[in-house]
């Protein structure tokens, strides 16, 4: 049987993972990338010597044995790439009261932790630990697209979850509804912050849960060493990207996609168009919004979606003796930006293990919401919107200063990302850098990976999966390829990358480190 072509629109994560499975199950794939660069959302860059990392902060199933781990494996993510456990999650710090809670590994520990600073939350805190306790062990599953599960996968699913349905249905609200029932209003800040206040309290129980169980894990060298090793993988498995190569337009005829158009004008052809790009700009730009439904309007109109991000990253001539994990900064003294008060920021220290500064050198990364209109106004005027970002890396700096003293005399890079900066470069619909946000009533609408009355054409990533994050979107690839091989009436094929080496899993997996003192914090404050 002839191969059937496939063009992929995007080298994203999704892109390249559609890509590397396609290529599995012998379809013949060419994926167009608008960008220099492959990666995404997934990506970092380099300035005087430091490397900025722009994604990962961990990521989840990161054991060998669990289905994302496999998934991590088949796309050749972890070949040369060394997962790093984390210890604690994140640590809530308010500047105003000096209260400070640490999400640890060690649940007792988290538990009576939070009894220190509110005694009275007792039995909430009990509940909420207990129920973080229960996700350990919970079988992350990459599984069927929907558009492939029958009554039988449904009961099965269900079967594989029954110890865990009744936490899904008594946690289904968000972090912020289910804070509430707390008195200390500092644990309420720090649960609400611990994600997104409008995610599913599960799914923070989810994360807790990992972190225990030592599933949760970041990558040495960052995103950018993991990103490289699946567009290594692709290109082994005999798969195309051409770089700088916008696609303005998918090609229909007879409501059927047969191919792009290119920025450049070129025509490309196909059997099957794949866009792992943006959402909008796929369904109202390269397509005219002319395959669209109710759903689909009602979604772009109305749903929300993940905030843009200011990232302010800072160059330190200092190591600190810490493993990479955020600090959630309650500021004494907000920030003003884009015409609103930023009362928080998120600070990452990357840690001398993931390799992303010079010797006895830090990369300290301070990042906060922001509103998109703002910035892509402001960029108009280039004077005043690089003036902007050089106010707020001093501001930025000044308020750190309080945290780690001295830093202000250590700093010898800054560099300002802004979410016209994320949109520039990814074109993700107004800077949403994880497209849907997850909400309870988003996460619960599965979207389908087609569009009404366009045969021949599949989407793929954040905007087809709320939520998006690393092991969604590979997943989602991963579904696309699945769907064309029932389609086409073939067995799906993955395979293992690390098997095929003749290596073992669990080589490149460390252990979880010991030396609690060494992970708490980096000041003593």
């Amino acid at each position: 049987m002839t191969e059937k072509s496939v063009i992929i629109i995007g080298a994203g994560l999704a892109g390249l993972s559609t890509g590397c499975y396609a290529q599995m199950n012998g379809y013949h794939t060419r994926i167009f990338e608008r960008h220099t660069r492959a990666g995404g959302v997934c990506t970092a860059w380099k300035r005087r010597g430091y490397t900025i990392d722009g994604c990962i902060h961990w990521l989840m199933g990161a054991r060998p044995g669990s289905s994302f781990y496999q998934l991590y494996d088949q796309v050749g993510a972890l070949e040369g790439n060394r997962l790093i456990p984390l210890d604690h999650y994140a640590r809530f710090v308010d500047e105003t009261s000096g209260q400070y809670l640490e999400f640890t590994a060690d649940l007792d520990r988290l538990a009576s932790d939070m009894k220190a600073l509110s005694p009275d939350d007792e039995q909430h805190i009990d509940e909420f630990v207990g129920a973080a306790r229960a996700f350990q062990g919970f079988p992350m599953d990459a599984g069927k697209p929907i558009e492939l599960m029958g009554p039988l996968d449904g009961v099965k699913q269900m079967w594989r979850m029954r110890h865990w349905l009744k936490h899904f249905t008594r946690y289904s609200m968000s972090v912020s509804a289910f804070s509430r029932r707390f008195q200390s209003p500092f644990l309420r800040w720090a649960l609400s912050g611990a994600f997104v206040p409008e995610m599913p309290t599960f799914f923070l129980l989810v994360l807790l849960g990992q972190l225990a169980a030592g599933e949760l894990a970041t990558v040495e060298g960052g995103s950018l060493a993991f990103a490289l090793a699946i567009i290594r993988r692709y290109r082994e498995l005999g798969g195309q990207i051409t770089y700088s190569a916008p696609v303005e337009e998918v090609l229909v005829t007879g409501d059927k996609a047969v191919g792009v158009r290119l920025a450049d004008g070129s025509e490309h052809r196909a059997d099957i168009v794949v866009s792992a790009a943006d959402g909008y700009s796929t369904t109202y730009k390269m397509l005219g919004g002319r395959y669209v439904d109710a759903a689909i309007v009602e979604r772009y109109e109305t749903w929300t979606l993940f905030r843009p991000l200011v990232m302010v990253s800072l160059g330190v001539k200092r190591e600190f003796a810490h493993r990479a994990a955020d600090h959630v900064i309650c500021l004494r003294h907000p920030l003003a930006v884009a015409g609103r008060q930023v009362e928080d920021i998120t600070c990452r220290v990357f840690g001398p293990e993931l390799s992303l500064a010079p010797e006895g050198k830090t990369v300290v990364q301070a990042m906060f919401e922001s509103d998109f209109d703002y910035w892509r106004e402001l960029q108009e005027d280039r004077d005043r919107y690089e003036g902007e970002k050089a106010r707020i890396a001093r501001e930025v700096i000044d308020r750190l200063e309080g945290r780690f003293p001295g830093i202000s005399a250590e700093v010898e890079m800054i560099d300002v990302a802004t979410p016209y900066t994320f949109w520039r470069y990814t074109r993700n619909h107004r800077g949403a850098y994880e497209g849907w946000l997850m909400t309870p009533e988003q996460t619960s609408k599965p979207l389908p990976k087609t569009l009404p009355g366009l045969r021949d054409f599949y989407m793929a990533g954040q905007w087809v999966e709320p939520g998006g994050g690393i092991p969604t979107v590979l997943s989602s690839g991963r579904q696309v390829a699945q769907i064309l091989c029932r389609r086409d009436r073939k067995p799906f094929t993955a395979v293992p990358r690390l098997a095929a080496l003749g290596r073992p899993q669990v080589a490149l997996y460390d252990e979880r480190l010991s030396g609690r003192e060494d992970t708490v914090a980096i000041d003593s404050k």
